[in-house]
Formats: structure tokens, sequence, C-alpha cells
């Protein structure tokens, strides 16, 4: 018995044995996996800069990463299963380290500063070992890879977002089924979409807005996204229809399709969206009528269809949206009234049913509703505005616009009771009466804007209780009265335009208290006595404008009135200083005027005045009198001159607001760049100096029939030119101006000027363009030395050069209009560029008159069909430019030119010499060196049918190609000219 348990204890020993040495086996094993996690991320933290210090935490000695900041780990092997590091400021590459951890399944790494090409092996082995994947807000470049969707593993979520990625998306993505989330928004992706994208069934979310994707969407198999939640193709290319079968979809809460060129009406398959909360179709091409099944949409929240060309009434059915937040019809052609049923909608918040051709009244439900947003600008509405009691609106609403409308009446006290309201436009709407005291209630106020009324009567003393207004505007109606002085307690100001009214008195000294003015306009007004000295205290001002006015007196020396235009303070005959060229008389006595005839009554010495006055004038006198003239005439002359050039900064509003409910209805209208919006086509940019450094005439570089172009600098050192466009013509809205940069942002060809970017406020509208350092072709023909004379090769290079350059734009569809020498620039290697393409789409139409105007400086380039009103404009209109502008390389002159007794037009010049056999006498005489006769003559031929002046003579510009590189093969025997 004592043996067998003995033996019993050995083998229960032995195996505790076993069991201690196979613990410790583990034991160790997992320490060594541990070690690796801890190993990968201090790798991957040594190529990792981290200005913030973020990850100190990170320590090689320690055991396990788990308590690592970013850092969770599964709480049974301890291994490392994600790693969120998003908006932490980390720059750098991805290196090897993070393919250490084995079981890693998240890695989100957005919102930080890594760079480099995103089809590298290591991204792409961390892509594919993972199941969330998020590198969105960084600086990655190139391709999306190829390899990452094939044997894409279990991957179901990538966002590879705010990027700086090109390229198709790859095909083999709709192989990779199990993906659930998408997201590649925000980058420069191009092409269409892959034919087999619906296969993914797995889809919640789909999010591919802000590229440059075109093409159609694939109708096929789209029904088949049956767990589809998000679908967002907004801000691309993409043409033709929207799927029928879009609305089998069922599961869809947020569709948004907005900024593209989708054609036809709304597919009737919407309607069973029933869970859809957001429906964005706006700045598309949808036509027709605004469908009864609207209804349908019972979750609606945010509907968008503005931009479009929908007609017809507005159907009553759209009140049964008892969920809708936000609606906004704004910029089609909708008629008739607002519907009454809109009153059901109790959780609207904003409304926008702007640009359409909307009559009536402006209903009660507007006020009566708990609105922060209204907008009606821009129809045809009539009768008072009646707030009604108003309660709900007087405690939400913020922002009320109802200008360009054909109200009568006046502007009711009760305006003041809005407490909440930030924004007030009544502008353009025939509105008469006085300017209510009331106003001083807006204590909230930023924006007043009162101009073009019928409006009589004084500024009321009350207007200083909206103590925050930034904003004031009340030109252009009939007050009368004086500034008034309580204007000071508007601290904030940094707009007063007061011009085209009759207001008389003097302007207020405590003006200069408004240290933040940058635009004063009181021009067109009565007002008399001097410019106080104090308003050269105002640092930040841009525009100061007291034109056609009384005033008198010396101009205020220092700050902005040492370089203040002379158009901005002309027509005001007795004031004095060097900027109106006029000298300020010193303290003399009056001279003493000698009565002729002292034995007369006063009577009859003023009868005898009035018959036949006699004055006997001192030598000074006559000399005043002559300067005044001479003075006179001056102004009339500059005034004339600054017409082009007045400052476009002339209207401004206040920053934008964003309401809650999901949408942007942003109206931003501000001189200052810090309420503009600036896009980068190209990457971010920041002006060195801000927008303003941007009105430095030190900086000019030229200017045009659409604006003036400035060099200027951004903060990487990189030199642009900006192009400064006449505000009174681009009056497109932001969203039109957007859409057709965009189009022309695109546009990629070496020898067209890549526009970089633009910067967009109501007031100010700028181009960034790239800067083409050796200037136009017009300088380098016409106004260069001797010494830099253009060879014929560089010449022809050139002529090639721009045949290419409008080739290609007018394989993207767009027309130049303003095909001219000066709009060719010439880089640093000789190369040509094409500058200028496509501004008169920014034209709110293409309107022959104005256009015409705009192009007036391309005298001898313009097609004849230009002055016939029923000739389409099409790219025949560039050939017949691009042809003149050929004889004008060739013969070295001008398009017109104007001698003593004569007008030479270089076309018909040239057409004669070539009939009477002398077209080699056309050859610019200063060209140097040895060069083909025959060569050069082609190229006039050349030239000579391009400006034919029949459209349909004209060779397209694909053809004009091949023509010159036949030419420039030269035969055998070719004449050369020495």
């Amino acid at each position: 018995m004592r043996m067998k348990t003995t033996s019993f204890q050995v083998l229960v020993a032995i195996l505790l044995l076993l069991s201690v040495q196979t613990t410790i086996v583990v034991v160790n094993c997992l320490n060594i996996a541990l070690n690796d996690d801890v190993l990968g991320l201090m790798v991957f933290k040594a190529d990792v800069q981290d200005p913030y210090f973020h990850l100190s935490t990170w320590k090689e000695e320690d055991d396990s990463p788990c308590k690592w900041v970013g850092v969770t780990c599964d709480p049974y092997s301890n291994r490392v299963t994600e790693l969120h590091l998003d908006g932490l400021s980390l720059s750098g590459h991805i290196s090897k380290g993070l393919l250490r951890l084995q079981f890693l399944q998240t890695l989100s790494l957005s919102r930080n500063n890594f760079t480099g090409d995103l089809n590298n092996p290591t991204l792409i082995q961390l892509i594919k070992n993972s199941q969330f994947v998020d590198l969105s807000g960084n600086g990655f470049s190139g391709f999306i890879p190829d390899p990452v969707f094939t044997q894409c593993g279990s991957i179901k979520s990538i966002s590879l977002a705010s990027n700086k990625l090109t390229g198709q998306i790859p095909n083999s993505i709709a192989s990779c089924l199990t993906l659930q989330n998408v997201d590649f928004s925000s980058n420069q992706l191009s092409g269409g979409l892959p034919n087999d994208i619906w296969s993914l069934t797995s889809l919640r979310s789909f999010d591919l807005s802000n590229n440059f994707l075109d093409g159609e969407i694939p109708k096929e198999k789209i029904e088949s996204l049956f767990d589809l939640r998000v679908f967002n193709l907004s801000s691309n290319n993409f043409s033709g229809e929207l799927p029928d079968k879009i609305g089998e979809c069922l599961l869809l809460e947020s569709v948004d399709f907005s900024n593209n060129y989708l054609v036809g009406t709304l597919p009737v398959s919407l309607q069973k969206l029933s869970l859809c909360n957001v429906l964005n179709l706006r700045g598309n091409y949808f036509a027709g009528d605004l469908p009864e099944w609207i209804r349908s949409l019972k979750s609606l929240e945010i509907f968008d269809i503005s931009v479009n060309n929908l007609t017809g009434l507005i159907p009553a059915s759209l009140g049964d949206l008892e969920s809708l937040k936000s609606l906004n019809l704004s910029l089609n052609q909708f008629t008739g009234k607002l519907p009454e049923s809109l009153v059901k909608c109790v959780n609207l918040s904003v409304i926008d049913f702007s640009r359409n051709l909307f009559t009536g009244e402006i209903p009660g439900w507007v006020f009566s509703l708990r609105l922060k947003g209204v907008y009606l600008s821009g129809n045809l509405f009539t009768g008072n505005v009646e707030f009604g009691e108003a309660a709900a609106g007087f405690n939400s609403l913020e922002i009320l616009d109802l200008s360009s409308n054909s109200f009568s009446g006046t502007i009711s006290s009760s305006i003041g009771n809005f407490s909440r309201l930030i924004l007030l436009n009544m502008s353009q709407t025939s509105l008469i009466g006085s300017v209510p005291s009331s106003l001083g209630g807006l204590k909230a106020a930023n924006v007043i804007d009162l101009s073009d009324n019928r409006l009589n009567g004084s500024i009321p003393n009350e207007i200083g209780g909206a103590g925050s207004l930034v904003e004031l505007r009340l030109d252009g109606n009939f007050l009368t009265g004086s500034i008034p002085d309580q204007i000071q307690n508007c601290s904030d100001l940094t707009t007063l335009v007061l011009s085209r009214n009759n207001i008389t008195g003097m302007i207020p000294v405590d003006i200069a208290k408004l240290t933040e003015l940058e635009c004063v306009d009181l021009s067109f007004n009565h007002l008399s006595g001097g410019l106080p000295k104090e308003l050269t205290n105002l640092t930040n001002l841009v525009t100061f404008n007291v034109s056609h006015n009384d005033l008198e007196g010396e101009l205020p020396l220092g700050g902005f009135f040492n370089t203040i235009p002379l158009s901005s303070v002309s027509d005001n005959p007795s004031l004095c200083g060097s900027i109106v060229n006029q000298s300020c008389p010193g303290a003399h006595p009056k001279p003493i005027v000698l009565n002729p005839n002292p034995s007369h009554s006063d009577h009859g010495s003023t009868s005898l005045n009035m018959s036949h006055k006699r004055i006997i004038l001192s030598i000074s006198a006559i000399i005043a009198i002559a300067a005044a003239v001479f003075i006179a005439l001056g102004v009339i002359v500059v005034t004339i001159l600054n017409l082009h050039v007045r400052n476009s900064i002339s209207r401004s509003a206040a920053a934008a607001l964003t309401f809650s409910g999901g949408d942007d209805f942003s109206h931003t209208r501000s001189p200052s760049s810090d309420y503009g919006k600036l896009v980068m086509f190209t990457g971010d940019a920041e002006f060195v100096s801000g927008t303003n450094a941007l009105l430095n005439k030190e900086c000019e570089l030229g200017r045009g029939g659409f604006g003036v172009v400035y060099w200027t600098a951004l903060r990487n050192g990189r030199s642009v030119a900006i192009k400064k466009l006449h505000v009174q013509s681009m009056s497109k809205s932001q969203e039109d101006f957007d859409r057709e940069v965009k189009k022309l942002g695109k546009i990629r060809h070496s020898n067209l000027v890549l526009l970089e970017g633009y910067y967009w406020t109501p007031s100010l509208q700028l181009l960034i363009n790239e800067y083409v350092s050796s200037g136009s072709l017009y300088k380098h023909l016409h106004e260069g030395s001797d010494e830099n004379i253009l060879s014929w090769r560089e010449r022809f290079e050139i002529i090639l050069g721009t045949a290419k350059g409008l080739a290609h734009l007018h394989q993207m569809k767009v027309v130049h209009y303003n095909m001219k020498s000066a709009n060719v620039l010439i880089d640093c290697s000789g190369e040509a560029k094409v500058g200028d393409y496509g501004l008169a789409g920014l034209l709110p139409s293409l309107d022959r008159h104005v256009l015409s105007g705009k192009i007036q400086s391309a005298l001898g380039y313009m097609a004849p069909e230009f002055a016939c009103q029923t000739v389409k404009i099409t790219e025949k209109c560039d050939i017949y430019g691009f042809g003149v502008l050929v004889l004008e390389v060739v013969t070295g002159k001008k398009p017109v030119e104007y001698m003593e007794d004569d007008v030479v037009i270089l076309c018909d010049m040239v057409r004669e010499a070539l009939d009477n056999g002398r077209a080699d006498e056309c050859i610019d005489k200063k060209l140097k060196g040895v060069f083909p006769v025959e060569e050069c003559v082609s190229v006039i031929k050349l030239g000579l049918v391009c400006a034919s002046q029949v459209p349909s003579n004209r060779p397209d510009m694909e053809e004009v190609i091949k023509i010159l590189e036949l030419i420039q093969c030269p035969s055998e025997g070719q004449e050369e000219i020495e």
C-alpha cells in the first residue's frame, strides 16, 4: 500500500513539473509577442515627428504597450488590436514597424500630416491586413493602389478622404465584397465609376464627393445595395440621369448628388425612401415640376433642390413633410404663391425660396414658425411686409433676406422686435417712408441693408443702439438730415455706405472712433464742412469715398489719406491738398473790391450789376481762375480714367452663418479676406499679406477687360498671379461662380496657364493663376528691345504651343472668347501658355453687348459673328482670333495699326500681299538669323485660313496642329532668308 502511494506521489510530482515548464514556455512566448508589439510601435514612433509630444508615454522599456496613448489591446491576449492616433499633428511617413502588429484590426491616423505615395508596399499591406482603415485628412498622394482590393481579406471600412490622391478608382474595388464603408472624398480622383461597382452589396456608406469624377452613374444592379445608408457623389462632373431604381435602396438615409451635371426629372422610385432624412440635388440641371409624391419622404429633414431648372407651382403636399428642418428651392423657376400647407412643418429652421418667380404677398406662416433663416430675395413678391404677432419669429429669426422684390408700403416698426436678428436685407424692394427708429432694438444685428429703396427722412439716432453692427447700408434712398453722432456706438462697424442720398451737415468727428472701419462711402450727398483730421486714425481703411459733396478745406494728412484715389474726393471744389492738386490758401486778408459807382443806392447798384456787371479782378484772381479751370479739366480726365479701376470693394456683408439641421446657408459679404472663401485646387496656400496686399499697385502686372492682374507670393515663397475681377461684371452667385471656376480649375495642359484656385466674396473675386515669369507674347513682339527679338524657331514653337493649348480647351468644351497675344504668356523655357480662358463663362449670361465691351481691347481679333445677333458663338471664334495672332507673330505687326491718315487692318494687308505674290514682304523685318521663307509663307496662309470671314471655312484646332506639324518638316530646296 505504501509502495503504490509513493508511486502515485512521484507521478503527481512529474505532472506538476511538466505543467510548470509548459506555463513558463507559454509566458515566455507571450512576452516575446508583447515585446514584438512594443518594438513595432517604437519603430513607427522613430519615423514620426511628434511636435506636441503626444506619444511621450510610449517607452521602449515597457513590457506592454496596452496603456500607451492611442493603443487598444485585446483583454485576453494583451495583443494590440487598435491604433487610434487621430488629430495629433503627427507627420513623417508610415514605417514598416506597424507590420509587426500581427493582430491589428483598426488603423486610424486621420487628421495628421503624414505624406508619401499611397502606392507603397507597407501601406498596401497595412490596409489589406486591417478591417478598419482611416487615413483621411493627411497629405498622401499618388494613385489608389489596385492591389489593396485584390484578395483584400476582411477589410470592411476604408477612408482616404481629404488627401491628394489622383488617378481613377481601380476596377478591382468591385471584387472586395466585404467592404461596408468607402470614403474617397475631397481628393483629385478622375475618370468614371467602375461598371461593377454595385457588386459591393454590403455597402452601408459610399462617399466620393469633391473629386473630378465624370461619366454617367452606373444604373445596373444599383437596386442590389440593400444595406446602403449614405450615398454621396456631390461636387463631381457626373452627367446623365439618376438611375431609375435608386429608390430601391430602401434603407437610404442620406442622398447627396449636388453640384454635378445631372439632367432629367426626379426618378419616381425616390418616393420609396421613407427613411431618408437628407436629399440634396443642388446645382444640377433637373427639370420639370416638383412632384406630388414628395409627401412620401416622411423622414426628410433636409431637402435641397436649389440651382436647377425646375418649374411650376410648389405642391401643397410639401407641407406633409412635418420632419422638415431645412428647405432650399432657390435659383429655379418656380411660380405661384408659397403654399400655406407649410405651416404644418413646425420643425422648419431655414427656408430659401430666393431667385425664383414667386408672386403674391408673403404668407403669415413665414413669421409664425420658429424659423432661424428666411431667404426670399429675387422674386416678384408684392404688398406690405406684415410681421403680425410673429411671437415665435421674434424670438428665433436670425437671417431675414427680402431683397430684390416689389413690396409696397413702409417698414413696420415691429421689425425691432426680432431680438436675435443678425442679418436684415430689405434692399431693392421699393419701400417708402422713414427708417424706423426701432432698428436700434436689433442688438444682435451684424448687417442692416436697406439700400436702393425710396426711404426718406433722417437716419434715426437710435441706430446707435444696434451696437453689434458690422455693416450698415442705406445708400440709394432719399434720406435727409445729418449723420447721427450716435453711430459711434457701433464700435464693430467695418462698412458704412450712405451714398446717393440727400444727407447734409458735417461728417461727425466721432466716426474716427470706429477703428474697425474698412469701407466708407458717403458720396453723392450734400455734406459740407471739412474732413476731420482724426480720420487718419482709421488704420484699417480700404476705401473712403466722399466724392460729389460740398466739402471744403484741407484733406487729412497721414495713413490712408496719403494715397487716397482722386476719384474718392472728386467734385468737392473747395477741398485742397496735394491729392487734388490744389494748394490750400494761407491766412491772408480778403481783397478789397471797390465799387465803381459809389453814388448809387444799394438797389440801384444791384440793378446795374444785373444788367451789365463790371468786376475789377486782381492778377492773383485771374491766376486762381486759370488754375481752377486747369484743375477742373484735370479732375475730369483723371476721373474718366479711374472709372476703369474703381476699387471693387464697394459692397460687403457680414460673416456666414451655419444653421443647425445639417445644411450650410452662408451668406458672406465683406471686403476682408477673413470672411472670404479661398479654394485652392493645387493644395493649401496662404497669401503672405492677405488679400489686401493685392491692392498694392506696385505689384500690378497688367490689366484687361475682365480685371487687373497682380503678382504676389504665397507663404511657401512660390509666386502666383492674381486676377482681381471687375465685380460689376462678374455678377453670378457664389454657387454659379464656384461651379464655373471649378470647371476651369480641372483643366490641365502644359500649354495652358494653370488655374490654381480662387477667392470669393460678393465684392471681391480673385482667380489664383500659375505665375509665368517671362511676360506676354504681346510684350515680346511689340515692347521688347532689339536684343531680345524672337527668332523664327521661337515664334513657330509659340504658334504650335498656342494651338495645342487652344485645342485642349476645345476638347474640354471651353471657348476662350478672348484670344489675343496679350493672353499668351511665355515661360522661362520659351513655351507658350494660353491664359484668361473661359472668363466669359463667369458672366451671368453670355450677353453679346456686355461681352463685346469686356473684350473691346481685343480689337482686330474679334470674329465677325460677334456683330450678328443670330449666329451662335462657338470655338470658331477662337480660331479666328488664333489666325489673327498667327499673322501678328509672323509679321510683328499689331492686328490694327493707326497711321497718320489711315487705319491698317493686318488681315486685309496680308491677304492683299498674298494675292499679289508678295507674302514674303510681310515677314517681320526684325527677324535675325537664317529661317526658311517658304515655312513662313505657309504659316501666313494658315493664319489667313483660320481668320476666314465664314466660320465653316475655318479648320478646327486639331487640324491646325496637324498642318503646323507638316509645315515644320521642311522639304529640300526651301528658300532661306538671312
